[in-house]
């Protein structure tokens, strides 16, 4: 008699059953396609000099940008172009980073005339995402400009969204390639000589190859122009391969030549080995040596390489930079291992359920025990890697990304709720006695039999629609009678809508993941918001009042100024000065001049001058203050022909 192991579905299976099932694989990874828009990149623009929209009085001997994390930049990464849309600069791009600080800048020509300058630049961050942005500035005082810049973000456009796709395909190829070759190694062995388990794999290896060449061809335009026609640029090419990520996705090429010959030796040598013994997956005393060593070779191997490809991402993205990136990289790397022998063998398990009719009951309990163990390997780096993305309460509560974080965790919480059900269902199969298992053995032989034997029995008429006919009998009678016996299996039938519970909270799981990877971190937004904070006044939103004694020397010299600038923050502000004598009378002086100098940033002196409304009464409106911060405020006034002052008083403005 054969082998009585208990198996996992009859040979009539039909052929739409597995579509579907395979359809909710596709679904689990088309969440990533469909949810994921443009990466958001975590390196910003922290500050600049001069700032975005300040009026400065001489122009600047250069232009300054700080960013929040290092960046990569290219030839004529940061531009500045005058009112007429010429270019202001050098051209040559200055390194300025010392420390912590990432400062870059660019020299100006000499002699710019008076008006506003467009500052616009493109880098790309040190997780691997493009960004682009741009400031003006003004000489003097503002003027028309004629300067158009593109309205497309880097990384944007037809470009971005081929790259994206690109991008989550190799996700989800690296996902089915090692995750299906984990689960028949760990789980099903003799899944090695089965063509779903094959077809699946080598299926991942083909997606993941094809995604990896795509990517290196279109990051030179991704990162630059955004014109699809730069995918037969080879000098962006050659430009490309010199990046970090352009070294890691040749280094990923290189390792999917090692996977080829894992998959090769897998299905090939091993899965001759395994299908050479009786059927059912043999005891561990009964394998001979070579088996043994082949199988040990083959795990080892082949988790080498799959580590060697999870770091390919590791080294090149978001682990490779901020917070702890010598602890991060090894826990991205398990991270993503995980990832896969869960979702990946789930997979796979999908695919054995519906397409393999050989399925043991004891891979599934093999896949059982390994889903658990990659669970606690998420559960465990992912909380490290919130820690060191969040930080703090005030963050995991108080930002968008603490919040998708928070849903994150209830997913994950719902979906260990359904891999309990399905060990629950696997425990009671694991009940089922040895007769029980044998008479249902015997029972899907008969079928199998009798299906034949009617196959075999039925004369093919000449007529073909009369063939056509009965042949459309025949598959109906075997559906149904695959339906009957799936059906009095109460155990697998609940095992498999468990498993398609948790495939499809997988998939809001996966959307929820997706939007969490494109938002920024919560520690780096509080910082953000830290910084903002540090340089608003005081007395923001309220208007500067000031008193200033004042005595030219001359006749009648001696007086009181009394300044107002309101709203008193930046941009534009209204100005009135008063002049008052000892006996609180206006001085009617013949001209008055204020001017504003910010000396810790060494900005200014910006003139104001006030137009004279009444005797001892000057006034002026738009008057610019470019950034928070303490100005010195000069007011210089002149009773006579020779007679003058200037007094000065410092206050913070917002």
């Amino acid at each position: 008699m054969t082998d009585t192991a208990p198996r996992f579905g009859p040979s009539a299976t039909s052929t739409s059953t597995a579509v579907r099932a395979l359809l909710v694989v596709v679904a689990l990874f088309g969440a990533l396609f469909v949810s994921a828009g443009p990466a958001a990149a975590h390196a910003a623009l922290t500050d600049s000099n001069p700032k975005d929209g300040a009026v400065v009085a001489t122009a600047p001997k250069n232009i300054t940008l700080n960013f929040s994390e290092q960046i990569q930049l290219g030839e004529d990464a940061i531009r500045v172009l005058d009112p007429t849309g010429k270019r202001a600069d050098t051209g040559e791009v200055l390194d300025l980073c010392n420390g912590n600080l990432v400062q870059y800048g660019v020299a100006l020509h000499k002699g710019l005339p008076d008006g506003t300058y467009t500052v616009a630049w493109q880098a790309v961050s040190a997780d691997s995402h493009p960004i682009s942005g741009a400031l003006t500035f003004s000489i003097g005082a503002p003027s028309e400009s004629s300067v158009t810049l593109p309205s497309q973000e880097a990384g944007g456009g037809v470009v971005g969204v081929l790259y994206g796709i690109a991008r989550y395909a190799a996700y989800a190829g690296f996902i089915v390639l090692v995750g299906g070759a984990a689960f028949v190694l760990a789980c099903w062995r003799r899944g090695a000589a089965e063509r779903p388990m094959q077809r699946l794999v080598v299926r991942g290896w083909l997606l993941l190859t094809a995604a990896t060449l795509l990517m290196l061809l279109l990051r030179g335009p991704y990162t630059g122009s955004g014109d699809l026609s730069g995918i037969f640029d080879l000098g962006a090419l050659k430009t490309v391969l010199t990046t970090k990520t352009g070294a890691a996705l040749v280094s990923r090429l290189l390792l999917l030549g090692a996977a080829a010959l894992f998959v090769a030796v897998l299905f090939g040598a091993y899965a001759k080995k395994v299908a050479g013994g009786d059927e059912g997956e043999l005891p561990e005393d009964d394998e001979d040596s070579s088996r043994k060593d082949l199988t040990f070779g083959l795990a080892l191997g082949g988790g080498v390489v799959a580590a060697g490809i999870a770091a390919t991402w590791a080294m090149s993205e978001h682990a490779s930079t901020g917070l702890q990136p010598g602890l991060a990289m090894p826990v991205d790397v398990l991270h993503m291992l995980a990832v896969a022998a869960w979702l990946g063998g789930l997979a796979a398990l999908l695919t054995a359920l519906y397409r393999s009719p050989s399925l043991e009951r004891t891979a599934v309990r093999n896949f059982s025990r390994l889903a658990f163990g990659s669970v606690v390997v998420l559960a465990a780096t992912g909380l490290y890697q919130s820690w060191r993305q969040v930080g703090s309460w005030e963050a995991l509560f108080g930002t968008a990304y603490g919040q998708l974080l928070l849903a994150k965790i209830a997913l994950v919480a719902v979906m260990v709720a359904g891999a309990w059900f399905s060990r629950r269902w696997i425990g009671r199969m694991a009940e089922r006695t040895a007769p029980e298992a044998e008479a249902e053995a015997v029972v899907s032989e008969r079928e199998e039999a009798r299906a034949k034997e009617e196959a075999e029995s039925v004369t093919v008429p000449a007529d073909p629609e009369r063939a056509a006919q009965l042949a459309r009998q025949r598959a109906a009678m075997s559906t149904a009678r695959a339906k009957r016996v799936r059906d009095a299996d109460p155990e697998r039938t609940g095992l498999r809508r468990s498993i398609l519970l948790e495939a499809g909270v997988a998939v809001v799981l996966l959307a929820v993941t997706t939007v969490l990877t494109s938002t920024e971190p919560g520690r780096t937004e509080l910082k953000e918001a830290g910084r903002n904070n540090t340089s608003a006044p005081a007395v923001a939103d309220r208007p500067v009042d000031l008193n200033m004694p004042f005595d030219t020397g001359g006749a009648n010299g001696k007086g009181t100024l009394r300044l107002q600038v309101t709203p008193g923050r930046t941009g534009s502000n209204a100005l009135h000065v008063w002049a008052n004598s000892p006996d609180n009378k206006p001085v009617d002086a013949p001209e008055l001049k204020v001017a504003f100098t910010n000396e810790d940033k060494q900005i200014g002196p910006l003139p104001a001058v006030p137009d004279k409304l009444a005797p001892g009464h000057w006034s002026a409106s738009g008057v610019q203050i470019p950034m928070a911060g303490t100005w010195k405020i000069d007011v210089t006034i002149r009773t006579s022909d020779i007679d003058q002052v200037t007094v000065s008083q410092n206050v913070k403005i917002g």
